[in-house]
């Protein structure tokens, strides 16, 4: 299995509500891929790491599966969606477990 681990960092301008609809969406994609174990998306709590608002974990069940998400049309929009309401940057890693 394949855990994806993603963080986004958003601009101040992006609101709240904006936030949670990136959540929302990111959510929704576990209705529209194949592969996934389990997929869990919310906005951070830390404090330390506030920076990064949006928090993404997907356990994908192998490496083809990972790599039809990054493809997929579905995943594509979010990721649309994301640049348009602020993305400033993003920090995402992939771990065997």
């Amino acid at each position: 299995m394949i855990d994806h681990i993603v963080l986004v960092k958003f601009a101040e301008t992006t609101t709240p509500e904006q936030l949670q609809e990136v959540v929302d969406r990111f959510k929704a994609l576990k209705n529209h891929l194949t592969g996934i174990v389990d997929l869990q998306a919310g906005l951070n709590l830390a404090e330390k790491s506030k920076d990064y608002q949006v928090v993404l974990s997907v356990r994908f069940e192998d490496q083809a599966a990972l790599e039809a998400y990054g493809q997929n049309e579905e995943h594509q929009a979010v990721a649309a969606y994301i640049k348009e309401v602020g993305r400033i940057d993003s920090i995402g890693v992939d771990i065997e477990i």
